[in-house]
């Protein structure tokens, strides 16, 4: 047996293994293309978290920001509001029960897990209708003194939650939190 013979097997196993290898890039490189496009592009991606400033707003009034390319209603209500929206019996909700409160997950539709405080001042949903997408109309719009989506004809409380209509749940509060006067979406 020659010298020649001996290393043989080990040149044949480097050519397989280099060109599984070889292989193995090529691949990679030809589907690390289509993975890459499923991430956000660099404008949804600065937008996922934003500071508001919510130092201006006024008991009883409204701000309206967009965020993620939807409408979010920051809402300061008065006291007569919360008292409303709290005043409402879980049975008397017919159409939504669950809070849909990324903040609260699992949690039913009662106001305190609706709004962003324990006093129930502050409420800030997604300004977008479950029906069809539509942007509801606030400032006590409706017959439940919430908001009112003249689309369809949804109507949803002082606590943001479908009392009448089309649509098949409350409107949803986003993830967010309070630090100090600014509300941080995202």
């Amino acid at each position: 047996m020659s010298h020649a013979e001996d290393h043989e097997g080990t040149r044949r196993d480097f050519l397989y293994y280099a060109t599984a290898g070889a292989g193995a890039v090529t691949a990679g490189a030809a589907v690390w293309p289509l993975i890459n496009q499923m991430n956000p592009s660099a404008d949804v991606s600065a937008l996922s978290s934003i500071r508001v400033d919510v130092s201006g707003v006024e008991p009883g009034t409204q701000l309206t920001v967009k965020w993620l390319g939807k409408p979010v209603f920051v809402r300061r209500r008065m006291q007569d509001e919360i008292d409303a929206a709290r005043a409402v019996p879980l049975d008397e909700l017919k159409i939504d029960k669950q809070s849909q409160n990324a903040n609260k997950p699992g949690t039913d539709a009662i106001d305190e897990n609706r709004a962003m405080d324990e006093a129930g001042e502050w409420l800030v949903m997604m300004g977008v209708c479950t029906h069809l997408g539509c942007v509801p109309l606030g400032d006590g719009a409706g017959e439940f003194g919430g908001w009112f989506c003249p689309c369809h004809g949804s109507h949803y409380d002082t606590s943001g939650r479908i009392r009448k209509g089309p649509a098949p749940e409350n409107l949803h509060i986003p993830v967010a939190a309070f630090e100090g006067d600014e509300l941080v979406l995202g």
